[in-house]
């Protein structure tokens, strides 16, 4: 073969391979348009089958504006860092909408422009945090066809865990304009009435009063036979003294795929006259045992959860004190995994009872509020007429597990009444075909929350309520309401966005770095206690020999006082020196950790990929020499 024929064949190849490359790039575009890969260990850029469900049921275009501070921002690297994620995220949800319906508009809201403007228009918080105390926007506005709107005030990267579904849920209120309906069953004075005490009208609950404002609050009779089909959400409350029949309403409501929120109590304080709010005629414990036994959840009306830990403080005739049936729950007592307890800090319940799965339960029962270590179960008898809370702290023995105080229920679920319908009192026919329903025998994708205690909606343990200028004015001090409200609002989301849950966080810690640094602390404060104990030690010794003095008006120390001083003082420089060689180990423990990794990624890692390519050529020649 001749050089020019060598040139000729090395030429037509270029020029094949230049022509190949220019078909695969339009070929690309055209069949592979849209396509994308995410490599991240934790696919945070890949969305959920709910999300897609979400934006698969968008019918008219919608317009989310997303505001970020570029210029307020360079110095905060970690608010950039997490913008940077937002705005992914959202190219994410537009890339995946058909037909372009979700279109996406990144605005730098500049001080004194019009977009802060518009900003302020949609409702977005600015927070002061710029380098210069600039206001900083990092939130989220919406808006339709209709001229609704809604928001993200301010992207919280603690929040980060349930990003997806903020957004998610944001398009779907957006792209679902009616009102959700919530029907409220309760046989508590909740809705407000007539206090025969008084002889006034009573006023309704503030969480009932609120939830007029976000909900469309539909009140139900005690003795309903059927749940009307534009219900999205049962809130029943206290259900004490419901026939069959009613619960048979419920029962098929939960059959029919329906999602309920469901508050029973082992002993309402607010109904056996302990609260303000007046006592009401019905009892003071309820349950729902048929449906509860049917659903695989035990749920005991003689106990109540009893915590050392959380209980509550309350005012007595001298001083206050500790009442162990009345729990503030903090953040620790709230699952990190569920949309309904996200960004929740307090929640105060009363008396409350606690559930468990049934042996041979098909449904999954996942802790929302739950009690300390530190809890006992109590026979609610112990608190009926209790005029001193402390005698509830005799022979009380903590049994060393969390008890569940409300927990979502999911799953598939079977009915209460398997023979069908009960019948109706005067009537001949089941309650199904006087009403002309079809009895169902069970369902696949049940969705309740369920409650132990009611007196978590009562105003006392979460808002007080005062008058001003002829105004009822609330304020709320712990989160009860969010919880409630957080419940019926996930609970009326489609199914796809109910069906969401937390997803991994766009920061990855170095746990190692981390563990260095515990155990680190807890040396240091092993060192410091001890430090501590020395010198109430050396206190204690100097106040000995001051007050074994004759001559106590003198205010020269005595010879031993001065040696105890001294040797306190060299003690003290010694324990310092453990201190800072307990901060020194650890910074040159992590330094030792981070020159290992430098070494790995840049001298080792280029070494074996170098050996590769080596061994590679090697072969090659071997085989070639041996054809």
């Amino acid at each position: 073969m001749t050089t020019r024929t060598r040139q000729r064949i090395g030429y037509s190849t270029l020029a094949v391979l230049f022509v190949g490359l220019i078909v695969a790039v339009i070929a690309s575009n055209v069949w592979l348009r849209g396509a994308r890969l995410d490599l991240t260990a934790n696919g945070l850029y890949t969305l959920g089958k709910g999300t897609h469900a979400v934006l698969k049921d968008i019918k008219e275009p919608i317009d989310l504006y997303f505001f970020f501070s570029n210029e307020s921002t360079k110095n905060l690297q970690q608010i950039r860092t997490y913008a940077t994620r937002v705005r992914e995220t959202l190219e994410e949800f537009a890339a995946s909408t058909p037909d372009g319906r979700l279109v996406l508009h990144v605005v730098d809201p500049v001080q004194f422009s019009e977009d802060e403007d518009r900003a302020e228009q949609f409702g977005l918080q600015a927070a002061n945090i710029g380098a210069g105390g600039e206001s900083v926007y990092f939130g989220l506005a919406g808006s339709n066809s209709i001229g609704k709107t809604d928001t993200i005030a301010f992207f919280d990267p603690r929040k980060e865990m349930f990003l997806e579904y903020d957004l998610a849920r944001l398009v779907y209120n957006l792209s679902n304009t009616k009102k959700t309906v919530v029907g409220l069953l309760t046989a508590a004075p909740i809705g407000g009435g007539f206090d025969p005490l008084t002889q006034q009208p009573s006023q309704p609950w503030v969480v009932v009063e609120q939830a007029r404002k976000l909900f469309d609050l539909r009140m139900l009779p005690p003795n309903v036979l059927k749940i009307d089909d534009d219900v999205n959400v049962l809130w029943v409350v206290h259900p004490a003294m419901l026939d069959d029949t009613t619960q048979y309403a419920i029962d098929q409501f939960v059959m029919r795929g329906g999602r309920a929120l469901i508050f029973v109590d082992p002993l309402a304080e607010i109904l056996a006259g302990g609260g303000q709010e007046g006592p009401g005629a019905a009892p003071a414990t309820s349950s729902l045992d048929k449906l509860f036994s049917a659903w695989g959840v035990k749920f005991n009306a003689g106990e109540v959860v009893a915590d050392n830990r959380y209980a509550l403080s309350i005012g007595g005739r001298s001083r206050p004190m500790r009442h162990i049936g009345l729990l503030g729950l903090d953040a620790e007592a709230m699952s990190t995994e569920d949309v309904i307890t996200q960004g929740l800090s307090s929640v105060n319940v009363g008396v409350a009872g606690h559930f468990e799965l049934a042996d041979g339960a098909t449904a999954k029962l996942s802790p929302l509020l739950h009690s300390s270590p530190e809890s006992e179960l109590l026979p609610t008898d112990r608190f009926q007429q209790l005029a001193d809370p402390s005698e509830l702290l005799k022979n009380f023995t903590p049994g060393g597990k969390e008890q569940v105080i409300a927990a979502r229920l999911s799953g598939p679920l079977k009915s209460a009444f398997p023979d069908g319908a009960p019948k109706v009192e005067g009537r001949d026919a089941p309650v199904d075909a006087a009403l002309g329903a079809t009895h169902l025998a069970s369902t696949d994708n049940a969705n309740l929350v369920l409650v132990a205690d009611v007196d978590i909606l009562s105003d006392r343990l979460w808002v007080q309520a005062q008058n001003f200028l002829g105004q009822r004015v609330v304020s709320s001090f712990a989160n009860n309401g969010d919880f409630v409200f957080n419940a019926l609002d996930n609970l009326s989301g489609s199914a796809a966005l109910i069906g969401l849950r937390s997803r991994a966080t766009y920061t990855r810690p170095f746990t190692k770095v981390e563990e260095l640094r515990r155990n680190a602390d807890v040396q240091f404060r092993a060192t410091e206690e001890r430090l501590q104990a020395e010198l109430r030690g050396t206190e204690q010794k100097l106040g000995e020999l001051q007050a074994a003095r004759k001559d106590t008006s003198s205010l020269m120390m005595s010879p031993e006082q001065q040696a105890e001083v001294q040797k306190f003082l060299d003690e003290q420089v010694r324990i310092r020196q453990e201190l800072r060689n307990v901060r020194r180990n650890l910074d040159r423990d992590i330094d030792s950790l981070g020159t290992t990794l430098k070494i790995l990624n840049i001298a080792l890692v280029p070494l074996l990929l170098t050996a590769l390519a080596l061994a590679a050529v090697f072969v090659k020649r071997r085989r070639k020499a041996k054809a």
